[in-house]
């Protein structure tokens, strides 16, 4: 089977989607950030600190080039992925991707209470969080499919996602 690849902005949804629907199909879970965080012995947030956000980037597509090789995986990716064209190249080539979105408003109150978001550890977080999502947008609509995850109960998402991966009609946003 086809990947599923979910991309798109912190806090919209990806990691919990992704397992459960991981689950529901019986597929294998993967996670781009908790196989880098493995490979480099330190969370993310250090690596941002101590290496630059560029180090961390090279290393996410490395890793984005060998899961896409893949077959048969639900891919929870880093909301920056899609930065880099390469990774969404990478990623389509053998997946159907999907991205989450929601209001910045539901962002951040959905990650507030997190401190391991090295990008929203900034003086105001709801105005970076506008900026970061305005910047991404572009990158984020190269998705085959777009799921706003702000009002929809995590199973309403998980079905969505399923529909799309079982071929039914259903509509790209």
């Amino acid at each position: 089977m086809k990947n599923i690849v979910l991309i798109g902005f912190m806090g919209t949804g990806k990691t919990t989607i992704a397992t459960k629907v991981a689950s529901e199909l019986d597929m294998e879970y993967v996670s781009i950030d908790d196989i880098i965080v493995k490979r480099e012995k330190r969370t993310i947030n250090e690596m941002f600190t101590k290496s630059g956000e560029d180090h961390f980037r090279d290393i996410e597509s490395s890793v984005v080039r060998e899961v896409s090789a893949r077959d048969g995986l639900v891919i929870d990716t880093g909301g920056g992925v899609v930065l880099r064209e390469e990774n969404i190249e990478n990623l389509k080539s053998g997946g159907t991707v999907i991205c989450l979105t929601a209001a910045p408003e539901v962002i951040y109150e959905r990650t507030k209470k997190y401190k391991h978001r090295p990008l929203l550890n900034v003086e105001d977080p709801k105005l970076k969080i506008r900026e970061l999502m305005t910047r991404r947008q572009e990158c984020y609509q190269k998705a085959d499919h777009v799921i706003d995850t702000g009002e929809l109960t995590i199973n309403q998402a998980i079905k969505k996602i399923i529909d799309i991966m079982k071929g039914q009609d259903v509509e790209k946003s």
